[in-house]
């Protein structure tokens, strides 16, 4: 089993780099941003660290691997489901709820096997990147001499703009 540190390294690199991948795609006006890749990262390092052997057992059983898989398939359709695009543009909404959805699911994984540092501390982070990630891309903007609020999708193409009367 990984120590408190381990775990929260493990967990806190994944966070980070999917934030730091997802506020590039931000400030290249892509619709995915920070919290969202954020998510991800930690979501799927929470689910790898299930596969880890514990205290020298063996590793996940096959059937167990299975069931993991069958869950996370199912749970990326229903994530599928909260993304929505605005009809007369490329503007995107849902990607960070169905990030959420994943996440959650990832976690009552961990729960269901019993890893409870991963559940408690990827619930931490992701709690934090869902309070602070907004604030950040904010301030990164600003930073960088663009506009204040981040832009969830490019809205320079012309198929954004609807079609004139």
């Amino acid at each position: 089993m990984l120590d408190w540190s381990e775990t929260v390294l493990r967990l806190g690199v994944a966070t980070l780099a999917g934030g730091l991948i997802g506020l590039d795609r931000d400030l290249q006006g892509k619709p995915i941003g920070l919290k969202t890749l954020g998510l991800v990262g930690l979501a799927t390092a929470m689910v790898v660290m299930l596969a880890l052997p514990e205290d020298g057992a063996a590793q996940t059983s096959d059937a167990t691997s299975r069931v993991i898989q069958g869950i996370l398939t199912g749970i990326g359709f229903l994530g599928a489901g909260v993304i929505v695009r605005e009809k007369h543009s490329l503007q995107v909404h849902g990607l960070t709820s169905a990030a959420c959805t994943w996440l959650t699911a990832c976690a009552g994984i961990a729960c269901g096997v019993g890893h409870w540092r991963a559940v408690i501390v990827g619930v931490a982070f992701a709690s934090l990147l869902l309070l602070a990630g907004h604030p950040i891309e904010r301030w990164v903007h600003r930073a960088l001499g663009g506009k204040d609020e981040p832009s969830e999708a490019s809205t320079d193409s012309p198929i954004d703009k609807p079609p004139s009367a």
